[in-house]
Parts: C-alpha cells; sequence; structure tokens
C-alpha cells in the first residue's frame, strides 16, 4: 500500500501513484511534502509583492515535483511556474524546512536521499537561473530590486524632459503659429508626459524615504503662482474630458514655505481628482485659517473611494482588490507620496468621500506672511 501525503496546495496523494515519487523512501517524500506545504501556509506573499497567496501555493507545488523529479533521476520541470514571484528565495525556504523535517523524523531517513534532494534542490535553482523570466523576476524581488525599480526610473525622467521641454517650447510658438486644437493636443502631450515623468519621480523619492524637499528650508513664494502652474499642466486633461477645473489662491498671496513640495502635493492630487471624475467639477482650493494658517484642498464630483479601500489608501505598492479599483497610479505611489511631503511640512493629509458624489482631500500649514517673520 501507498502512503497517504498532502501537497504543497493541500491535495492528499499516494506515494506509489506519483512517478516523480518513485526511487524516494516515504519518510523523505513525507519530509519534502511537509517542508512544501509549510512555506506554502507561512509564507507572507503580501510583503514581498507576489500576485497573490494562490500564485505562492503554485510555486511552491511546482518547486517541489521539480525537485522530486530531479532526484529520482528526471529533468526540472518549471513551465508553470507563475511570473514575478520570489522563487528562489521561496526554494531557500523550502530547503531550509526540508532538513527542519528531515531532523524530526527518527532514524527512517536515509541520508543518501536527503542529499539526493539537496541536490535536486540546486539543480532546480540552475534551471531557474537559466530562465531569463525567472532571472528578471528574481532581481524585480531580490534585494537589488530597488536599485533596479531607481534605475529604470532615472532612464524614464530622461527622455521625458526632452519631451516636455519641445511640447513647452512648441506651445510657445518656437515652430510657428498653431490652430487651438493643435494647442490642446500639445497641451495633453505634456500633461500626458509631466504625469508619466512625476511617477518616476516617485519612484525616486519613495525609496529616499518619501520626505525629501527639494526646497530645505522655507523661502517667499507666491501661492497663486503654485496654483496657475498646476492649472496649466491640468487643464487640457480636465478639457478634453470636459470637466470644470478652477483654482481659488488667498488674499494674502506671498506666503513663507516649501513652494516645490506644495506645487507637487497639490499636482498630485489634481491629477487623481481628473482621472476618477467623468463628470462635474475639480476644484483646489486655499482657506484662510488664521494670518498664518491654510487650509488646501482638491474637491472633485468623481465616484468615490470605496470603504474597502479606505484602510490601505496611503500605503505605497497596495495591491488592487478588483480590477478598476481606486488607486492613484497601479502601484499607489502618489498619494503615499502626499502623506510623506505633507507630513515634512508639519500638516497631515486627510479624506471626506461620499460614493458617486465624490471625494475631498485637505490639509493644513503654517505658512506665515513674510512681515511676521
Amino acid at each position: 500500500m501507498g502512503t497517504d501525503t498532502v501537497n504543497a496546495t493541500g491535495t492528499r496523494v499516494r506515494s506509489h501513484d506519483s512517478k516523480a515519487a518513485e526511487g524516494i523512501h516515504p519518510a523523505t517524500w513525507r519530509a519534502l511534502t511537509g517542508a512544501a506545504a509549510d512555506v506554502a501556509g507561512s509564507w507572507p506573499a503580501a510583503s514581498h509583492g507576489t500576485s497573490s497567496t494562490g500564485d505562492v501555493r503554485t510555486t511552491v507545488t511546482v518547486l517541489a515535483d521539480a525537485v522530486r523529479r530531479v532526484a529520482t533521476g528526471g529533468a526540472a520541470d518549471i513551465a508553470g511556474l507563475p511570473p514575478f514571484v520570489p522563487t528562489r528565495r521561496i526554494l531557500e525556504r523550502m530547503r531550509c524546512a526540508f532538513l527542519d523535517h528531515v531532523a524530526a523524523i527518527d532514524g527512517t531517513v536515509n541520508p543518501g536521499e536527503v542529499v539526493a534532494v539537496l541536490r535536486a534542490m540546486e539543480q532546480v535553482l540552475d534551471a531557474l537561473d537559466d530562465d531569463a523570466a525567472h532571472r528578471f523576476a528574481s532581481r524585480l524581488t531580490g534585494q537589488d530590486a530597488q536599485q533596479l525599480v531607481v534605475e529604470m526610473a532615472h532612464d524614464m525622467r530622461s527622455p521625458l524632459g526632452s519631451i516636455l521641454i519641445l511640447a513647452e517650447r512648441l506651445r510657445a510658438g518656437a515652430g510657428g503659429e498653431l490652430s487651438p486644437i493643435q494647442q490642446r493636443q500639445l497641451g495633453l502631450v505634456y500633461s500626458a508626459a509631466f504625469g508619466l515623468s512625476t511617477l518616476a519621480g516617485d519612484v525616486i523619492e519613495l525609496a529616499r524615504g518619501g520626505t525629501t524637499l527639494v526646497d530645505t528650508e522655507p523661502m517667499p513664494f507666491s501661492v497663486s503662482d503654485v496654483l496657475q502652474s498646476i492649472m496649466d499642466i491640468l487643464r487640457p486633461m480636465a478639457e478634453e474630458k470636459r470637466l470644470v477645473m478652477k483654482a481659488t489662491g488667498p488674499s494674502a498671496d506671498v506666503r513663507i514655505g516649501h513652494p516645490s513640495a506644495l506645487n507637487r502635493v497639490l499636482l498630485n492630487l489634481a491629477t487623481n481628482a481628473i482621472k476618477f471624475t467623468n463628470t462635474g467639477s475639480v476644484i483646489v482650493n486655499t482657506r484662510e485659517l488664521d494670518r498664518s494658517r491654510l487650509e488646501f484642498s482638491v474637491q472633485d464630483t468623481g465616484r468615490g473611494i470605496p470603504e474597502h479601500v479606505m484602510g490601505s489608501l496611503f500605503e505605497a505598492f497596495r495591491q488592487r482588490q478588483t480590477p478598476g479599483d481606486y488607486a492613484f497610479s497601479s502601484a499607489g505611489l502618489g498619494l503615499s507620496i502626499c502623506q510623506k511631503l505633507i507630513g515634512a511640512m508639519g500638516g497631515e493629509l486627510q479624506v471626506a468621500t461620499e460614493l458617486e458624489k465624490g471625494t475631498r482631500f485637505y490639509f493644513t500649514l503654517d505658512l506665515p506672511q513674510p512681515d511676521t517673520i
């Protein structure tokens, strides 16, 4: 009779029914399947950027089968591995768990079989290294993943910067007079390129901690100039969706603060508002609470934010639970950066939302007028 065991996905199988198990003592196989089940049940998928716990279970099952095949004289078959899962680290944890299971078995495991299984794991690792897709995925999930992403973000910014400069020069008339439709099309090109450049900047900023203020020291600046620059960039996007977009500044315009960080935050929030608003308006507003404090808000008439999203709204690299879920970007970077920058300026990003009626992001900053310094 065969021995009942459970594979990594929880399926009960019998050792004599599996060709991959031929030649392996039942105790050794139990140690291997037990190790696979341990890893499948304990691997923190969300914290390692994997698609789902299901992908982890699939990965563990494919790896365990590949190890068994190699240990019994076959070839490693890793074709069923899902992409973008930290496969090497999962296999390394399986190796440690396998040794723990072997140590817990009292004298029934053949040392030669244990060595054969460990050698099989090394061969499966070699097979992973030979596979270009998993080699790339390994770097995305390995220790140098952050450096790779930052390098890619830097590579994106250079050509995007050229597009921005060229589009701005053409809009200013460097190539001759433009028709209204050409002006609008160039505005859309500029807005799209600026959005991509901002996303690349968010990645780099997050790698640095997300709290870097370009203006290291507070300086005098015009709030209306900040608002106008945001309107110039985003108005073509709003017009393309037939949205009303407005911005209102304070009566005391010149303030002391960090204009670059404020610009970045309001631009991110307003871009997000346009993205999730199909009809109505997007309003960027400032309200004077007293002589120094200003409340900034971005109000839209969009679809609102679902309750199940609110708990992770400001998390970077959060996963969408369903396609189309609310997220500043597919990685969720923008809101995380906004929260960090506002915190660095001494404020706190807050949100009020109602489904199908709209969302309001707001924060308060202490921005003294120059004559009060």
